[in-house]
């Protein structure tokens, strides 16, 4: 298949063999640094290698003439403080070419991907984003506990950490379940429980304590009644 090809190719060319000290220096000579000609080269010979058709080179070179455009702006307009807004930008830009090869090779199908059984997997995952965040925090609302720092060591947390973690534990416990494999819900809530009650135990605060059970077992359990949903 196409698009796998060239997503092999994406990996290979921007991940593995593309050095720290490559990057440095196109960030720090931009268009001028000799390492950005190379990594399109190397990008391009390996889209031409992996797809391996005389036919398809056309595609090889759309792929590297499109990596060097988008690397070279994101180069030029990239600051120090927006580098991770640009490069989960210059990732998007570059699957966004794949699947537009994809389209133009009809290697994707609409009807599968506007498919019913698609949509409610979707509507199921977005579900358990934000939406459901929102909603654990609006039906706890009523309870703020306020933790009690015996010390400063290791008592802040990371900006949005809970909200995101949240989100992945949700969007986990519904794959699982999508793929039937329930094994995986209990080790999810075994890890939970592992490395998040055990600090609160030693914190000894038992309305804290009640709050993040309460929490988590309703993040879970819409996680569950969600997954069970989609699968009927």
């Amino acid at each position: 298949m196409i698009i796998t090809q060239l997503i092999l190719a994406h990996l290979i060319g921007d991940f593995i063999l593309q050095p720290n000290k490559w990057v440095a220096h196109k960030e720090a000579k931009k268009t001028a640094s000799p390492y950005l000609y190379l990594h399109t080269l190397i990008h391009t010979a390996l889209c031409m290698v992996f797809l391996w058709d005389l036919d398809l080179l056309w595609i090889a070179a759309l792929v590297g003439i499109s990596h060097f455009i988008i690397d070279a702006l994101k180069l030029h307009l990239q600051k120090t403080n927006t580098k991770k807004t640009w490069f989960i930008t210059d990732q998007l830009l570059h699957a966004l070419v794949i699947a537009g090869v994809g389209f133009a090779t009809d290697q994707f199908d609409l009807k599968v991907l506007l498919s019913p059984q698609t949509l409610i997997f979707l509507t199921g995952a977005v579900f358990l984003t934000t939406p459901v965040s929102i909603l654990i925090k609006t039906l706890l609302s009523a309870w703020t506990p306020v933790a009690i720092e015996h010390s400063k060591v290791q008592t802040e947390s990371l900006t949005h950490a809970g909200k995101y973690i949240g989100i992945l534990e949700r969007l986990l416990v519904f794959t699982f379940i999508i793929v039937n494999h329930w094994e995986g819900v209990g080790f999810m809530i075994a890890a939970k429980s592992v490395f998040r009650f055990s600090d609160l135990a030693e914190a000894k605060q038992r309305k804290l304590t009640e709050y993040v059970l309460v929490g988590t077992l309703l993040s879970f359990g819409i996680a569950v009644m969600t997954g069970i949903l989609v699968r009927m």
